[in-house]
């Protein structure tokens, strides 16, 4: 059996989570800026995760669906490679939070200030259920190493 796939499953997995950590860390340390002058403001981003299409042809015609994936993910070693999900980090379309502070220097004429459309909430939890979802993989390829050196200790005592 080759375990090389499930490792890679997981670190596909890791990566992904990684890069949503570290994007909901940038959102919360950009929270509290304030939109300049200029009217340019901190986007909020987000990161996108979608799947490649491997062009190949389906098992039993049905282009697309989980039950034909799985059949080529099965019968393909390389499945796993040709399918690694596209990590993209887009902008978020957040309307800036806006503050009322009249002293501020870059309050506006009603005295409102315009900060980042950050919600700290949604990125703390964000944050949280990224870091359960990398130890989830950190986990998974525990268990296919340890599983691996089982099977090697199996077959040397045989």
């Amino acid at each position: 059996m080759d375990y090389s796939q499930s490792f890679a499953i997981s670190a596909i997995g890791m990566n992904i989570e990684r890069a949503r950590v570290d994007v909901a860390a940038l959102n919360l340390a950009n929270a509290n800026t304030v939109q300049g002058v200029g009217g340019v403001s901190y986007q909020p981003l987000r990161v996108l995760a979608v799947a490649q299409a491997n062009g190949a042809g389906t098992a039993n015609g049905a282009s697309g669906t989980f039950g034909a994936m799985v059949s080529e993910g099965l019968e393909g070693s390389e499945a796993i490679s040709q399918a690694a999900p596209l990590m993209r980090i887009v902008p978020a379309d957040a309307a800036p939070r806006l503050v009322y502070e009249p002293g501020h220097p870059l309050a506006n004429e009603r005295g409102y200030v315009a900060y980042a459309g950050v919600d700290t909430a949604t990125e703390m939890v964000s944050m949280m259920s990224a870091t359960r979802a990398y130890e989830a993989n950190v986990s998974a390829m525990n268990t296919t190493r340890t599983l691996a050196m089982r099977a090697l200790d199996i077959g040397g005592n045989a």
